[in-house]
């Protein structure tokens, strides 16, 4: 362990290293401003509202190696098993924040498409087209990771959709993170999706892991004029892990944008899904499952920015925790004075299968127009004793009682998905978890 300002100089060291390198003068100067500002606002702490059922003193006080660039053979197995079998697409491998080509497989793409690692974007001569998507606004305390992120981001992924353009297969994109030679590592991910009026997406961000490690990710999405968007990110790190993540969305007019979110691993774990409505008739949906036993952290915030009229969100979260394991969700939905025909539901359950297991929930509505609908709510409740005994008595053993019920909580988000093959997946992923959750509460540990 060490302290937090020996951990500051270290990536003070890490930062003018990077600074020093080869980049256009655009990004170098998003970086210097990004991180003067991280440096000044530090690490977020549990006094802003905003984290105040999450301490990422652990996080602060760790210690974190810089990643080597070039590939990590070790972990070829890791990215092989957390890359989706029987996906068609382009599949894009990164191991410990630096993109792998040879772990990576590429495919067929209509002219104009391009998928490619942002390293290799800044590199090129056309990249001055991408200095009004990154890091648009100032960041506030409450997100200084993502300031950090554009600090000390050396790479990910680039996903440009050219007007009209749609796109049938998922592009998945592997982050996978483990420690080195030198211990536990600290990397800063970022992805960039521009699609163009009138295109389709679908990208699946997927992050596995071993050992202890720290990620901080950060995701910007632009969804043009009546483009379709639908963004998926499966959390699948070790529990011995840190997941730090952002994803912002600005959506034009009559854009649709769909957010999926399936939460696994990591001890300590906060995702942010931040949407912005510039337009009117737009649309979008935010799904999440967390699903987190033992003593893991989970901390889920969402933020629908209704900026102009006629436009719809839909927002359905779950949770299912056992044992100490703590969730938090804050959904936030503004709706300004503008946005009048604002239609925005949310809606959050949670499930405990042990005593120990703690959520805190909190939607909230901030209205200033008169002619809206909107409303909002939330639940924490235990398995129904009998409801239970029903399937016991049917010859089901406690295990596979447990399983079907808690099975049926979660298919509601589950089923949201549109892909067949992509639904298959997370039912295959949650059940195997579900299934380890059900087996521990049935043998009595902790049970509710």
């Amino acid at each position: 362990m060490t302290s937090h300002a020996t951990m500051k100089d270290a990536r003070t060291a890490r930062w003018a290293e990077i600074d020093r390198g080869a980049a256009p003068a655009w990004l170098q100067a998003a970086r210097r401003t990004a991180f003067e500002r991280s440096m000044a606002l530090g690490f977020p702490t549990t006094r802003l509202e905003a984290w105040r059922h999450t301490d990422v003193t652990p996080i602060a006080r760790a210690t974190f190696a810089a990643p080597e660039a070039g590939e990590s053979s070790r972990m070829a197995p890791l990215a092989a098993a957390a890359t989706l079998a029987g996906i068609a697409g382009p599949v894009l491998v990164f191991v410990n924040g630096h993109y792998a080509p040879a772990l990576s497989k590429s495919g067929a793409l209509a002219p104009g498409v391009r998928i490619e690692s942002l390293a290799a974007a800044w590199a090129g001569r056309d990249t001055a087209r991408l200095e009004s998507y990154v890091d648009p606004e100032p960041e506030t305390a409450a997100h200084a990771f993502t300031a950090l992120n554009t600090a000390l981001a050396v790479d990910g992924a680039l996903i440009v959709i050219p007007r009209g353009v749609r796109l049938e297969a998922p592009i998945q994109l592997v982050f996978v993170a483990g420690p080195e030679s030198d211990g536990p590592v600290e990397s800063h991910p970022r992805v960039l999706v521009v699609a163009g009026p009138d295109s389709q997406a679908t990208v699946v961000e997927i992050h596995a892991g071993q050992g202890a490690s720290f990620t901080n990710a950060s995701t910007e999405i632009i969804v043009g004029d009546a483009a379709t968007v639908t963004h998926h990110r499966i959390q699948r790190a070790s529990e011995a892990a840190f997941h730090i993540a952002r994803t912002q969305a600005r959506l034009g007019r009559d854009a649709h944008f769909e957010s999926f979110v399936l939460g696994l691993g990591a001890a300590l774990g906060r995702n942010d899904v931040d949407v912005r409505f510039d337009a009117t008739g737009g649309e979008c949906t935010l799904d999440g499952l967390w699903i987190h036993a033992g003593t893991q952290h989970a901390d889920h915030q969402t933020f629908v920015d209704h900026r102009e009229p006629h436009c719809t969100s839909r927002q359905l979260y779950k949770g299912v925790l056992g044992g100490t394991a703590h969730g938090v969700f804050n959904g936030r939905v503004l709706v300004r004075p503008n946005a009048q025909q604002t239609n925005a539901q949310q809606r959050n359950n949670n499930l405990l299968l042990s005593k120990a297991a703690l959520v805190d929930t909190k939607p909230e509505l901030e209205i200033h127009a008169d002619d809206v609908r909107c409303t909002h709510g939330a639940t924490i409740g235990r398995l129904d004793s009998q409801a239970l005994f029903y399937l016991r008595s049917r010859g089901l053993d406690a295990p596979a009682a447990y399983e079907m019920l808690v099975q049926a909580f979660a298919r509601e988000v589950l089923e949201r998905t549109r892909d067949a093959a992509l639904r298959a997946a997370y039912d295959g992923m949650a059940a195997e978890r579900l299934l380890a959750l059900a087996a521990g509460i049935a043998a009595g540990e902790g049970a509710a």
